[in-house]
């Protein structure tokens, strides 16, 4: 188990996804929305392009926790809101979310850790949390 005290800041951690990540995500989410891999329909639904997964970019923002941890069983809540799409462009290098995050309160035996992601220069997810364990 981790210690943590306050203004803690975690390793950050860039992960890059290319379209044959979402359509990996797709298949074992079952979530095939052509939005994800269609430029047509999401230009027809006014998106700026494919879009990541909401979920997907959700499981890689809690990886700057999770990777810290000694043991990820550690971590006993996690939360975003979603402000911003993850948009992938179809090419080989992808889109690169640079994920940061530092501890805010410790009490009791658990530590809450503020998560912020930036997908070129736009913040993509708001009130990111996650709630771990700590000595």
């Amino acid at each position: 188990m981790k210690s943590a005290e306050i203004g803690l800041e975690l390793p950050p951690l860039t992960v890059t996804l290319r379209r044959e990540d979402l359509v990996r995500y797709a298949g074992a989410s079952g979530d095939f929305n052509p939005i994800h891999w269609s430029d047509r329909m999401a230009a027809a639904l006014g998106l700026p392009g494919v879009i990541a997964h909401g979920m997907l970019t959700m499981a890689s923002a809690v990886r700057v926790v999770t990777d810290w941890l000694d043991d990820p069983a550690d971590l006993v809540e996690y939360g975003v809101r979603f402000t911003k799409p993850v948009v992938v462009p179809d090419d080989d290098k992808g889109a690169s979310v640079t994920f940061s995050a530092k501890v805010d309160k410790v009490a009791d035996g658990l530590a809450e850790i503020d998560i912020t992601a930036i997908a070129g220069e736009e913040k993509v997810l708001g009130r990111a949390r996650a709630v771990v364990r700590v000595q």
